[in-house]
């Protein structure tokens, strides 16, 4: 433990330094040496890997660094191939099927063994694994235990409870054949604005270093021991190095401290995951000191692999390579040189094999930089079996399918909520609350295990998700309800908070909806910013003289004041995950008054006293806030909390005064994909992923512009007949009657085009009548495969025939078998955008 407190030692100082005009490699004295390193060094595995190596061609080296999705990559350009690995992302299942269960995704994975083994094509025999974000369980795959995110986690200060989460979750990824998970995240926030603020365990490193080790020994075991045997998985520390810490919390930003202060605060989990032996870590999207860290040799090869002495591999987030500067998505020297050993290349990976090979052959990239990365990760799949367990059917873990969401890991993950709850209040000690009582169960989160699961459940950002997701989960209300049944008592459920009969107490289940990264990031603390809806809950609750238990779901501390002031008790409930009873274990008592279970949970976030204070950190010189780090009641405690200042002083300004997004990184409210098959059939789609009614005239699958998944690819399939792909509008759809849209802009990428038939654009429809429409062949020149073009097309054009008639669709495309296209960014605008082809009114 000495080399952890010499890490961590010298972070007091933080708050209101200024880095500016700081270089990335600025301070050779700082000294990143890690202590207690395990030995794993075997003479055996260096000789087997000296002739593997030996025997490899170029290409089938470089395709060992190339990991493609499932969601493009197709079971024969495996077999062609050979690459080394492949991944599952936030919204991919096999086969597309979003509910696949256990059984199938096991399939899937003997489908891409047996073909990446097949060498009649490329020669080779070596096994390809799978990795996946099993972020809090195996969370994305339908029907797994959740486990609370790590915010939570970090509340409940107890290591030996995240080795047994990190040794669940594995036994539930080795039974659907899985190799390798992208876990655990080992950020350090600083600003709790990021959106991925809940996957840190928390702002202090200390605590961070005091999981992270303990969850790579849960997930991969410990090294001398069990290390990589048996259920064990492939384990990642992610994201290196800072991601964490970027200006104003904006995720792939920017990260401006000094290196000292780099290494004090953001390495705190790499040292010990580093200690417990894990074998991959993850670079970060983010940059030092304006420099990307997936192109920074310095991060990734003189501190990551020769200072630090870890001797596994690097791989790379999402297409994060392409923001290298000489880079883009089908190739990045830069990125293979600075350090990255496997590149993940969900789309793209076909261009990016080639163009790789082109650049070793020119001599851009060093033939020996391509031994090196292919050694390291050769070596961690060696550590690991891959030669010697056989297809994933085969193994230990298919013969145990009972691991897969086992009532011991449903219990583990109970504990871990009981656990993770904070008592940021109990006036008047309203809590515990007996369970003979009649109890109201109000609130949006209450009965929602979406957005008790949060974002990186069984979907990326959550956003798509209902309970029947979640077959195998308990709701909060459904935890309360069957433990004040079986105590006498009487239980009425609404979440607007109506009741027939006057409750006891009314416990009311509120929160944050799902997100995950950059489109959970936010511009201020505010809950709920622009609406009240929770607040007025609670004010009719109040105004009927109905004591309020809050149960406060969120991913980071928020700005809650009016909140706290109107509620009797509040409690931070985090994101719990699966397993709702654990949150009645502690708010409700037993039927004689005794209480179940204490709160023991303590802040590992500061929770803020004013809505902006957005960098608020333990030891910073400013340091005020509402409730400490370390804050947490318990029952013992007899502590009244007086009133609070309500002071707003952050409003976000309207953004953006002349576009209305309708899909812009993801959907707006009110609007929904809209697929209609030949036979008229129409099925409506929030996620991701889907297919028209009759299952095959026309698909939908996610892709990249910008950002990951900002896009959508259609494809169609049934010749003769047309079918359309919407942007559709709900009911809930709110038109601003004072903004004058003319256009609608969007972006579009032809991806293949092998029939006569055209292509039909239609823009605010109503039935049949549309405000305008555009036709395109195939031979015309506006659309290039694989080229993003835009398009202005004018909205004000049949005026007079749709006058008094909302549209129901603001954008249709139709077209027939063998079209596959992709959109973007689709926003109602009042001028054209520069560069784009204007459509105007036919």
């Amino acid at each position: 433990m000495n080399q952890l407190r010499r890490m961590t030692r010298s972070f007091a100082v933080l708050g209101l330094s200024c880095y500016c005009g700081l270089t990335t490699a600025q301070a050779a004295n700082v000294d990143w040496s890690v202590d207690g390193k395990p030995d794993l060094s075997d003479a055996a595995i260096e000789k087997k890997l000296d002739k593997i190596l030996s025997d490899m061609t170029l290409e089938q080296k470089v395709a060992q660094m190339i990991q493609p999705e499932i969601g493009y990559l197709k079971v024969e350009e495996m077999r062609k191939y050979g690459f080394g690995s492949y991944l599952n992302g936030g919204n991919s299942a096999p086969y597309g099927m979003k509910q696949a269960d256990q059984s199938t995704w096991l399939k899937y994975a003997d489908e891409m063994y047996e073909a990446s083994t097949d060498a009649s094509v490329d020669g080779s025999t070596i096994p390809a694994i799978w990795g996946t974000d099993a972020m809090h369980g195996h969370s994305n795959v339908y029907g797994a235990t959740l486990f609370p995110h790590n915010i939570g986690l970090g509340a409940a200060r107890d290591p030996d409870l995240i080795e047994k989460i990190g040794s669940a979750t594995a036994k539930e990824v080795a039974s659907t054949g899985i190799e390798w998970s992208f876990a655990p995240t080992v950020a350090v926030v600083r600003d709790d604005r990021w959106g991925r603020t809940y996957e840190s365990y928390s702002e202090d490193p200390d605590v961070v270093a005091s999981y992270a080790g303990r969850m790579v020994k849960g997930i991969q075991g410990h090294p001398g021991d069990d290390f990589l045997k048996a259920y064990h998985r492939i384990a990642t520390a992610k994201h290196f190095i800072g991601d964490g810490g970027t200006s104003k919390g904006i995720d792939r930003g920017d990260t401006r401290i000094d290196e000292q202060t780099l290494r004090d605060i953001h390495a705190a989990g790499y040292v010990s995951a580093i200690q417990a032996g894990v074998q991959s870590v993850m670079a970060s999207f983010n940059s030092w000191n304006g420099e990307r860290v997936h192109g920074s040799k310095y991060l990734l090869t003189d501190i990551l692999k020769e200072k630090m002495g870890f001797d596994g591999f690097v791989v790379t987030d999402w297409n994060a390579h392409k923001f290298v500067d000489g880079c883009d998505l089908e190739q990045c020297a830069g990125a293979i040189n600075a350090g990255v050993d496997v590149l993940m290349v969900p789309e793209h990976y076909e261009a990016f094999y080639h163009n790789t090979l082109a650049q070793v052959k020119e001599g851009i990239i060093p033939e020996s930089r391509i031994n090196d990365a292919v050694r390291r990760f050769m070596r961690a799949k060696i550590r690991w079996g891959v030669f010697s367990r056989g297809k994933p059917s085969e193994r230990l873990g298919a013969q145990h399918p009972e691991w897969f969401n086992a009532a011991e890991h449903k219990a583990l993950a109970r504990e871990a909520v009981r656990k993770t709850l904070v008592l940021l209040k109990n006036n008047d000690q309203v809590l515990p609350v007996k369970p003979t009582s009649k109890v109201l169960v109000a609130g949006e989160g209450a009965n929602n295990i979406n957005m008790a699961a949060g974002g990186w459940s069984v979907s990326w950002q959550g956003t798509d998700n209902t309970n029947a997701d979640f077959p195998n989960a308990t709701s909060i209300y459904a935890g309360i309800r069957q433990q004040v049944e079986a105590a006498g008592g009487s239980v009425q459920f609404s979440p607007e908070g109506s009741f027939d009969n006057t409750p006891d107490v009314a416990i009311v289940v509120i929160g944050e909806q799902p997100y995950a990264e950059w489109f959970g990031d936010s511009q201020n603390l505010l809950f709920e910013e622009g609406s009240d809806k929770s607040l007025k809950l609670v004010q009719t609750l109040k105004a009927k003289g109905i004591p309020v238990v809050t149960v406060f779901l969120s991913g980071r501390p928020l700005w809650i004041n009016p909140l706290l002031n109107l509620s009797d008790a509040f409690v931070a409930a985090w994101l719990p995950g699966s397993e709702g009873q654990g949150v009645a274990d502690v708010i409700l008592s037993k039927p004689n008054g005794e209480v179940q279970y204490d709160f023991t949970g303590k802040l590992s976030f500061t929770w803020p006293k004013y809505d902006n204070q957005f960098v608020l950190n333990r030891h910073d010189e400013d340091y005020d806030p509402l409730f400490p780090y370390g804050f947490g009641l318990t029952y013992g405690d007899n502590v009244q909390l007086k009133k609070l200042n309500e002071t707003i002083t952050t409003r976000i300004e309207q953004q953006n005064k002349d576009r209305k997004p309708l899909f812009v990184r993801n959907l707006s409210a009110g609007v929904k994909w809209a697929l209609t098959d030949s036979n008229k059939g129409t099925k409506l789609i929030e996620g991701p992923l889907g297919v028209s009614p009759d299952g095959q005239s026309l698909t939908m699958q996610s892709v990249n512009l910008a950002y990951q998944e900002d896009g959508r690819k259609f494809s169609w399939s049934q010749a003769g007949a047309q079918s359309s792909a919407a942007l559709q509008y709900t009911s809930d759809y709110k038109a601003d009657a004072d903004f004058d849209a003319r256009f609608i802009n969007i972006q579009v990428r032809l991806d293949q085009w092998s029939t006569s038939a055209p292509l039909t654009m239609q823009v605010q429809c109503a039935g049949d009548v549309c405000q305008n429409a555009t036709t395109i062949t195939r031979k015309d020149a506006v659309l290039q495969e694989g080229d993003w073009v835009g398009f202005s097309i004018a909205t004000q054009c049949n005026t007079e025939a749709l006058a008094d008639t909302k549209p129901d669709s603001a954008l249709r495309i139709s077209g027939e078998a063998d079209i596959s296209l992709a959109v973007a960014e689709i926003a109602l605008v009042k001028e054209p955008a520069k560069g784009y082809n204007v459509v105007s009114c036919q």
